[in-house]
């Protein structure tokens, strides 16, 4: 005859009994943690690579023989409208700058840094696009 646990033990259960359970939230919730952290990055770096095509699209667009630096203005800020939201293209400035000699356009966009939640960075993204006026 098998001699008795004694009281305070279940027969067939051993002491770990239940911590996969705990293991399955600890390590999830860090799962979840990372999962949403590069979420934030891919969303930050989306935005930032729109603004800076859309820049360089309307610094081009401006240069234009029959264009100017109040159309570039315009070509970026629809174009940042139609791929984010009009909120980015709230904050775009437009200058004619010499680079190396040579005459040219530069569209500054500045835009709030996305963020999922009341999580993520606080601030603000600042991109240029330059485009050489044609001779």
């Amino acid at each position: 005859m098998a001699a008795d646990p004694g009281p305070g033990h279940d027969r067939g259960h051993s002491p770990d009994h239940g911590s996969a359970s705990v293991d399955f939230v600890l390590v999830g919730g860090v799962l979840t943690l990372i999962f949403v952290s590069i979420m934030q990055l891919t969303l930050i770096l989306h935005v930032r690579n729109t603004l800076i095509d859309a820049a360089g699209s309307g610094a081009r667009y401006g240069t234009l023989a029959d264009r100017g630096a109040a159309d570039a203005q315009e070509r970026t800020e629809a174009l940042i409208s139609a791929a984010l939201t009009g909120e980015y293209a709230q904050d775009v400035h437009v200058e004619e700058v010499l680079r190396s000699g040579v005459r040219t356009l530069r569209v500054t966009v500045r835009a709030p840094l996305p963020a999922v939640g009341l999580i993520g960075p606080d601030g603000t993204l600042e991109v240029d696009g330059h485009a050489a006026f044609p001779r």
